[in-house]
């Protein structure tokens, strides 16, 4: 049996319907979209064959997962070097013992 959920927003009260079975998804509202952005948006969803909806959950999913495969900066480092071979380096043997940066003149 579903139970209601109240959500008071902007001086609007709406009713939304939950089914305890289904997990509640989150919503976003983004403000201030320029009509021409949301014009094309709109073709390439339809272009797509997907509503506007469908098509800003497509480019957000896509956004950040290619976000997450870059990784950081040593991560890159090291991938791009691995592609040709890796790098042997021969690193000198240190002498002196590390001491801490001095940025006075």
């Amino acid at each position: 049996m579903p139970w209601y959920a109240c959500n008071l927003h902007a001086g609007m009260l709406s009713m939304i319907a939950l089914n305890p079975q289904e997990v509640a998804m989150a919503a976003i509202t983004i403000r201030n979209l320029d009509d021409d952005l949301k014009a094309q948006l709109r073709i390439v969803a339809a272009s797509h064959g997907r509503s506007m909806e469908e098509e800003v959950r497509f480019i957000i999913r896509q956004a950040l997962s290619r976000q997450e495969k870059r990784g950081g900066l040593g991560s890159r480092i090291h991938s791009r070097f691995a592609a040709v071979g890796g790098a042997d380096l021969e690193l000198p043997e240190r002498k002196t013992k590390a001491r801490a940066a001095s940025f006075d003149e």
